[in-house]
């Protein structure tokens, strides 16, 4: 790739490799910061907000960068009840990660020790390497070089017929991926593991990316998730035993972060979950004696009545079936009714606007 860059006499600001090449800033965030960092005094003083709106940095996009400086310590803010009962909101951008108590100590006026600007160490001035950027994630523990392939060994047995070729180092085999669906039964060295064990872990290891003292490593994470797990099994979410892990640190800092977490996991575990007890099977319903049917039939009968019935269900439709014939006979019998007009003549009344006949004496 061929690059042309000038650099420029006016008009710029001075970036940091570590912020330009970081990994988990976005785009956004990076040019958030860059621009409120090149800012004159005068214009300092707007919130966060406005400069982003300023840059078309709106909505979700705005939030999503803040909420990264903010975790990664670029921004910190205060929130403060004022004298006349109004909250005031005071933010600190810094073009370096501080911790919320270097933050704090420049919040009063104090000068911490800069993480940039460390005292001189002893010796001449060696040339800066810039640019090396490790993922966060990866934990180099070992460099083994890895073997020159068979073509390579060909062509050096063959430029010195002379020499034998010593014997290749027997290094470790490289593991073999595991699928991510096994990931979680195969967190400790390739032995099944329960689930809470290995979600166990994985929040340990995630403490990093919420405060820098709390960084954990694969072997340390191992250790103490076992008792991350027992949390997990007394019915504690995974947020909140991150959000337990990470609040209310010492002020002086975390000298050791596994012993941190392995004081915090024990004197602050939860009680057990109380075992639930089988439920008590109800009591079967009660038999009820048989009863002789009272309903007048040829053969004698009984049945089980259901409340304080006396006689049986064939007997009881049987019955009201004949009330109902009963009374079908009865209204068939009765003559229709008359016309309105002949009851009105049988009255005496007149039928349409006539005059009333008059009524007998």
């Amino acid at each position: 790739m061929l690059r042309h860059a000038i650099a420029p006499s006016r008009r710029f600001t001075k970036a940091s490799h570590d912020v330009v090449r970081h990994v988990r800033l976005t785009s956004d965030a990076k040019i958030l910061l860059l621009a409120v960092q090149g800012l004159p005094d005068e214009q300092a003083g707007r919130p966060l907000s406005e400069h982003a709106r300023r840059l078309g940095i709106t909505g979700r996009a705005y939030q999503k960068s803040k909420e990264l400086l903010v975790a990664h310590g670029y921004v910190h803010e205060w929130r403060e009840q004022g004298e006349r009962g109004r909250w005031v909101t005071e933010q600190l951008l810094s073009n370096v990660p501080l911790t919320p108590e270097e933050a704090a100590a420049l919040r009063r006026g104090c000068d911490p020790v800069s993480p940039s600007a460390p005292e001189p160490a002893v010796g001449g001035p060696a040339v800066r390497v810039a640019g090396h950027h490790l993922p966060v994630e990866e934990e180099r523990e070992k460099n083994s070089p890895h073997p020159p392939s068979e073509a390579g060994r060909e062509r050096v047995t063959a430029r010195e017929p002379g020499c034998t070729p010593e014997p290749e180092p027997k290094g470790e085999p490289e593991p073999e991926a595991v699928p991510a669906s096994e990931a979680a039964g195969t967190a400790f060295g390739g032995r099944e593991v329960a689930p809470e064990v290995a979600e166990g872990e994985r929040v340990l290891l995630s403490l990093r990316h919420v405060r820098r003292e709390l960084y954990l490593g694969a072997k340390e994470a191992r250790v103490l998730a076992e008792l991350a797990a027992r949390w997990l099994l007394r019915g504690v979410s995974a947020g909140e035993l991150r959000r337990v892990l990470t609040s209310e640190l010492p002020g002086e800092g975390v000298r050791s972060a596994v012993g941190f977490l392995r004081f915090r996991l024990l004197h602050k575990m939860p009680p057990e979950l109380p075992v639930e007890s089988a439920p008590r099977p109800a009591d079967p319903p009660p038999v009820v004696e048989l009863k002789l049917c009272g309903a007048p039939d040829e053969e004698e009968h009984v049945f089980r009545p259901v409340a304080d019935e006396t006689e049986c269900g064939p007997c009881r439709r049987r019955a009201a079936r004949e009330l109902w014939e009963r009374q079908r006979a009865l209204a068939e019998a009765e003559p229709d009714p008359l016309p309105w007009r002949e009851r009105f003549a049988r009255l005496g009344a007149p039928a349409s606007g006539g005059e009333a006949a008059p009524c007998a004496p």
